[in-house]
């Protein structure tokens, strides 16, 4: 298949591989963003393949893992109301909160329904006049044209038993954040191709200039990883803290206008709390005011008191600030399983600890344990 099938070549991968070890001098710690790009990473075998000078660390691009613990239990009470019909993307039905997951809403007679597009979640609203559809809005800036376009349409139909829960987060902020923090120790990072093909990549050079970093986007397949990689390796040997695209046939630098202007219209930038790390400033979008009619969270305004604490077993903030792995969790592959998940790093299908644990890499916890 074009653009699939040639970028997962062995051969090629081996020769860029061979590339990174002949260009490489000095150790370097570069973290991949996305976790889409961990879990190809895992899968191909990239990681062990790699010369020991670099060492890869998993960052906070992963949004389901970055949805507060208190937004899964507004998710959670909205879920179990009886005039609610709960719509959502199925990777978050089984994200624990700090009591309950989806799931078990689901499980116990809530009505809450897999969708694969807003848009589902919208026609659901127009067919069920008589309850209120909401919609599980997450994701970084890919996802947000196409539910700010929900709300349009909603607006646009006069469909007002339809609203929003939104979780959007932004990269720029959250790499800006992870550098000012004296514990995460990056040299360098791999932007998200997917991002970026909505955004460009025009918001990051400020953020190497700054911090003096490279900072090189690319996409999702191993022959992508590997071309990112070795760019990334001959910024930091060459000393030059520049942006740079090694994923020329889906981003440019502008990105895509049109679904930024959508943006635009229908959400403003806030200050937004991410799972494990905190909260980061102008980090996320939230409706406009113009759109306050879609807002869950002002619709059903006890929802949106609810707080909540992270479990104190779970170390995954730390995982998704490249400050450890996975394998370094006490709970990891015991208490903390795919079947019995203690944050959402491990049920997550972008998630670093589902990584580990799906690829065999619990089999370096148990080495570590043992030692």
């Amino acid at each position: 298949m074009k653009y699939l099938t040639e970028y997962r070549d062995g051969d090629l991968t081996r020769r860029l591989l061979a590339e990174i070890r002949a260009t490489v001098k000095r150790p370097w710690r570069i973290m991949e963003v996305c976790g889409g790009q961990t879990h190809s990473i895992m899968k191909s075998g990239l990681d062990q393949l790699l010369p020991p000078e670099i060492e890869l660390v998993h960052g906070p691009g992963c949004p389901v893992c970055v949805t507060p613990v208190e937004l899964i239990d507004r998710a959670v009470a909205l879920a179990s109301r009886p005039d609610v019909i709960f719509t959502s993307y199925g990777d978050m039905l089984r994200v624990p909160g700090s009591r309950r997951d989806l799931f078990s809403v689901k499980a116990a007679g809530g009505d809450v329904r897999i969708v694969y597009s807003p848009l589902d979640a919208l026609k659901i609203a127009r067919d069920n006049p008589a309850k209120t559809v909401v919609f599980f809005a997450i994701g970084f800036e890919t996802t947000a044209p196409a539910n700010a376009m929900a709300v349009l349409q909603a607006r646009a139909q006069g469909i007002q038993n339809f609203a929003v829960l939104v979780s959007h987060v932004t990269v720029p902020p959250v790499i800006a954040g992870l550098m000012e923090e004296a514990e995460v120790q990056v040299d360098g990072f791999l932007a998200a191709g997917h991002v970026c093909s909505v955004m460009g990549y025009w918001e990051y050079p400020p953020l190497a200039e700054k911090y003096r970093v490279p900072i090189v986007v690319t996409g999702f397949e191993p022959v992508d990883l590997a071309r990112g990689i070795l760019k990334l390796v001959q910024l930091l040997e060459a000393g030059r803290a520049e942006v740079a695209n090694a994923y020329e046939r889906s981003v440019t630098l502008e990105g895509n206008r049109p679904a930024q202007a959508v943006i635009a219209q229908v959400f403003e930038r806030c200050d937004r709390k991410w799972r494990g790390i905190g909260t980061i400033p102008m980090s996320g979008y939230q409706l406009r005011e113009e759109f306050a009619l879609y807002d869950a969270e002002r619709r059903f305004p006890e929802v949106g008191q609810i707080a909540a604490e992270e479990s104190s077993l779970c170390i995954s903030g730390l995982v998704l600030q490249g400050r450890r792995k996975p394998y370094e969790c006490p709970a990891f592959g015991r208490q903390c399983t795919p079947q019995t998940p203690l944050g959402a790093t491990m049920v997550s299908s972008e998630g670093a600890c589902a990584a580990y644990y799906r690829y065999g890499r619990q089999r370096q916890a148990q080495a570590i344990q043992q030692d």
